[in-house]
């Protein structure tokens, strides 16, 4: 699957209009200017060619040199993913806590005003795109009531990011409350079929008290369908905040493919790309693996 990414975006990247020469030089290059550059930097061969270089590169962990920034990408993302992890895992996280008690009641409730109460909330925030719940929040806690900062905290390091949490606590809401409703309709589905399995009916028959049926029997049958969906989610730690981190100016590998993107910093988006298929791999396996861990049958 790493392959067939590292194909495609090669292939799409080369197939855009216009030339990296031409981007880097500028408009005024002359023609003997943009061939020199070409032959330094092995433009001048075949795609494929260049393709077999980049994967010969790519077999050494190098991600590629930014012409724009006069930079490797592999510091680039040395320095930018420590700040996604934060801004990410934070979110993760707390969506995760919040979500699956909630997915718990509104099974438990099934059909009474809690359920409803929590399916309406999670409606309006999944069908919100990312970009509208960041602008609402600024709109309210930093306009309107000036609570907590517009923009993201700007430090050199993930540390000093954390020096400022104020400034961390619209960027990780935001994207908490989009991935809570994404988790809690999946959890909410996952425990009423769980609820109707017979070993539910029996735990309650034997006298089990209600609290270890739902800690023993339904969380642990029912988290299965989560894990799934963080295995699938721990990609956009990474990309997934691309939005976010434009609108709240956060310095993180999401805002700098942005802004790669826009000034065709082709070596950066292929970094990135490259990358986030690796991610998504190893988040499917850490799905597969949690699996065992947590049903016995798989394992065996």
């Amino acid at each position: 699957m790493i392959l067939g990414v590292t194909v495609i975006t090669f292939l799409l990247l080369h197939a855009l209009p216009g030339s990296l020469a031409r981007d880097i030089l500028g408009t005024r290059a002359t023609p003997q200017a943009i061939a020199q550059f070409n032959r330094q930097n092995g433009l001048d061969s075949s795609v494929w060619v260049q393709y077999w270089k980049f994967l010969l590169k790519l077999l050494h962990g190098n991600l590629g040199f930014s012409f724009r920034l006069d930079r490797s990408v592999d510091s680039l993302l040395a320095t930018e993913l420590p700040r996604d992890l934060v801004l990410g895992g934070l979110s993760l996280l707390l969506s995760l806590l919040i979500a699956i008690p909630v997915g718990i009641a509104q099974a438990v409730k099934r059909n009474t005003v809690t359920d409803y109460g929590a399916t309406g909330v999670s409606f309006i925030l999944y069908s919100m795109p990312q970009y509208a719940v960041a602008l609402l929040m600024i709109q309210l806690f930093s306009i309107t009531f000036n609570i907590f900062p517009a923009e993201a905290p700007q430090g050199v390091s993930w540390l000093n990011m954390l020096e400022h949490p104020a400034g961390l606590v619209l960027p990780v809401a935001s994207l908490t409350l989009v991935s809570y409703a994404y988790f809690s309709r999946y959890m909410r589905s996952s425990a009423i079929d769980t609820l109707a399995q017979d070993y539910i009916r029996t735990a309650r028959a034997k006298g089990l008290p209600e609290r270890l049926v739902l800690l023993r029997h339904l969380l642990r049958n029912s988290v299965l369908t989560v894990v799934t969906l963080i295995g699938v989610s721990i990609p956009s730690i990474i990309t997934g905040t691309l939005i976010t981190e434009q609108v709240f100016n956060f310095q993180g590998a999401g805002l700098e493919y942005f802004n790669a993107a826009v000034s065709n910093d082709y070596e950066v988006m292929l970094g990135i790309t490259v990358l986030v298929g690796v991610v998504t791999v190893l988040g499917n396996l850490i799905a597969d693996v949690a699996y065992a861990l947590l049903d016995p049958r798989i394992r065996y």
